[in-house]
């Protein structure tokens, strides 16, 4: 079965719809699909409900799909850096499911171990268990969540063989990992492929049965979400 295609457009087509529940990896900018992200925008899809740590900045990552109105709903643990975002929010044009960022990565793990719901502190006694079930267990009140079992999840890696095996580079595997186990179809940006049997055993981080189409982006923008420096003394 071949899981590569020649184009991050390509390997969204027929699988991306109105009104699907998208998981979408990265961390702020970190490692986050650039081009399928690119690609969605331009597929015109509508009325999504994306699930991301965040939604990237206003002209940047998820920020594009923002500027085009295409995600009517966020699920999501950090809403800063994007006054696009906070915009839409305030103004009743954008939902928002906030969700503790511990609790959004057990949302998709679960999802992927086919865990419907689960018990957790966090959150408790906040507008974050408004409406769900609470429940005591040994004299302690927790709150139940539910999973997330998104249409599709857009990811990005490092590396992948023509099998789809994938290895992450460091910190930008954060929640792709996740999402990609969670979803029903899993899209995958990355910068290098290689011939299956290339990657040693012990150096893949997702088996390839999780991925089903993966598309080359040998050249990521890789733009850093807020640049700070200070001055030093030679």
């Amino acid at each position: 079965m071949n899981k590569i295609y020649p184009s991050a457009a390509e390997a969204l087509k027929g699988v991306v719809a109105d009104g699907q529940l998208l998981a979408v990896g990265g961390f702020g900018l970190c490692g986050i699909p650039e081009a399928l992200i690119d690609a969605l925008r331009d597929s015109g899809v509508q009325n999504l409900t994306a699930i991301s740590n965040n939604a990237g900045v206003d002209d940047f990552g998820l920020g594009k799909l923002l500027q085009t109105r295409q995600i009517k709903k966020m699920i999501s643990s950090y809403v800063g850096e994007n006054k696009e975002f906070e915009r839409q929010y305030l103004s009743g044009e954008l939902e928002l499911e906030f969700t503790p960022q511990g609790t959004l990565a057990e949302k998709l793990r679960a999802g992927g171990a086919g865990i419907p719901a689960f018990f957790t502190k966090t959150g408790v006694g906040t507008l974050v268990a408004e409406g769900k079930e609470l429940r005591e267990f040994d004299g302690e009140t927790y709150v139940m969540e539910r999973s997330l079992v998104p249409d599709v999840s857009m990811i990005k890696a490092d590396v992948a063989d023509r099998s789809g095996n994938l290895r992450f580079n460091m910190t930008a595997r954060n929640f792709n990992h996740a999402a990609a186990t969670a979803a029903k179809n899993c899209i995958v940006e990355v910068e290098r492929i290689v011939a299956t049997g290339e990657l040693a055993p012990d150096d893949i981080h997702l088996p390839g049965i999780y991925v089903h189409r993966i598309v080359l982006n040998a050249t990521p923008e890789k733009r850093i979400e807020k640049r700070t420096t200070r001055d030093r003394k030679v």
